[in-house]
């Protein structure tokens, strides 16, 4: 029987189970989403590129900003709107470079990136999901202002969920790209890699986009074998994370190893190897003697790696 380790609690998921009804049919009311918006109980989430601005608040930050707050703020770009939470809209509001570097520059506010302020729990985790919705739309719009048909400038419309070209008539919407992340396991041993840009000591499950014409299965084995040169057989589904970097959708996977002798792609990978049960609960508990680690619970990884360790793959 493969031992048991005791990891703690578990930790939730970030940028997942987000607390708004996305309310689509309130999209194309235009003077209700004007309505909402003006309201002093909404909640505006300000993104400037890859920046979240926060406020400041005694000793923890504030994502939330009033209706009345946006306008000190800067020169906003698109408003769109995210959702509501019971009554409470919320939006997400763009705001140009210049307006970021100001805000940088403030006492009142920090200014950084998404990744920091999950991994290092700046906010409530409540607000990781609305914030990542946002980033992720108004990114997209920020890169899709002209028509890919005919290149005339495009117009936002249904509260941000579509851009209409007034030229051709095509209409555009926001893309989500998906990606497999799997863990692939034989016996008590799984498969883990880094990259160079990963922090020392780091390792991760494998990853990489779903291609056209591809089943998930099909992408997480092929991703397998041409990073490390594993051959995988049955692949289980294990969860999904919206991934806002700029915006990616994270399909965790479960993988049966069926063959061993690993042929690491240099390009992909800085390197890969089996890591044994007890090595794997120290990397992610950070007891490891070399200093190996996981990443953080942020991350879907953390949390396909733990359900491997903890018997939960639904392999057999």
């Amino acid at each position: 029987m493969s031992p048991r380790f005791d990891l703690g609690p578990k930790p939730r998921l970030a940028y997942a189970g987000s607390m708004l009804d996305r309310a689509a049919a309130k999209r194309t009311d235009l003077a209700m989403l004007a309505e909402l918006e003006a309201r002093p109980s909404t909640a505006a989430y300000v993104v400037g590129g890859e920046m979240i601005a926060l406020k400041k608040n005694g000793s923890g930050f504030d994502p939330v900003f009033a209706p009345g707050e946006i306008g000190r703020l800067g020169r906003t770009t698109e408003h769109v709107f995210l959702g509501l939470e019971n009554d409470r809209a919320h939006f997400g509001i763009g705001i140009d470079d210049d307006s970021v570097r100001a805000l940088k520059e403030r006492e009142d506010f920090l200014v950084t990136d998404l990744r920091s302020i999950a991994v290092q729990g700046l906010v409530d985790p409540d607000y990781l999901g609305p914030i990542a919705e946002a980033k992720s739309l108004l990114h997209w719009h920020a890169r899709h202002r002209f028509c890919a048909n005919c290149g005339a400038q495009t117009a936002i419309v249904h509260g941000g969920w579509r851009r209409d070209c007034p030229q051709c008539g095509a209409q555009h919407f926001p893309r989500t790209d998906p990606v497999v992340i799997m863990l692939a396991a034989t016996g008590d041993r799984c498969l883990l890699g880094r990259q160079s840009r990963f922090v020392a000591g780091m390792w991760s499950c494998l990853a990489g986009f779903v291609e056209p014409g591809e089943s998930i299965e099909e992408a997480a084995r092929r991703e397998t074998l041409e990073e490390a040169g594993i051959v995988c057989g049955a692949v289980r589904y294990f969860a999904s994370q919206p991934w806002p970097f700029p915006s990616s959708l994270m399909i965790g996977c479960h993988a049966q190893a069926i063959s061993e002798e690993i042929t690491v792609d240099r390009d992909e990978l800085e390197d890969a190897r089996w890591f044994g049960r007890a090595d794997v609960a120290q990397m992610l508990l950070r007891r490891h003697p070399d200093g190996l680690t996981t990443p953080p619970p942020s991350a879907i990884a953390h949390h396909i790696i733990r359900a491997w360790l903890e018997g939960e793959t639904l392999l057999r």
